[in-house]
């Protein structure tokens, strides 16, 4: 059984595809507008000191997302 975890939970440098999307409303529409759709490649750039918000490449940009909104998005990693 394949296993999924949330975008948040990828390590930096690690490197996933997207699986489903969560997120509802406005929140979802912004997702996919940024490339965030199902079978997109995503490689996690830099946390925050803090942890929040996290760096991600997506489609060749560096998107920034907060953690809240990066759970909400399921990954399948890279093996």
């Amino acid at each position: 059984m394949e296993q999924f975890i949330s975008l948040a939970q990828l390590p930096v440098g690690g490197i996933a595809r997207v699986k489903q999307l969560l997120s509802t409303g406005s929140m979802r529409r912004r997702l996919q507008d940024i490339g965030l759709i199902e079978g997109t490649q995503v490689r996690c750039v830099q946390k925050s000191p803090a942890g929040d918000p996290i760096a991600y490449e997506i489609r060749g940009a560096v998107i920034a997302l907060r953690t809240d909104d990066s759970s909400q998005i399921l990954i399948q990693p890279s093996e």
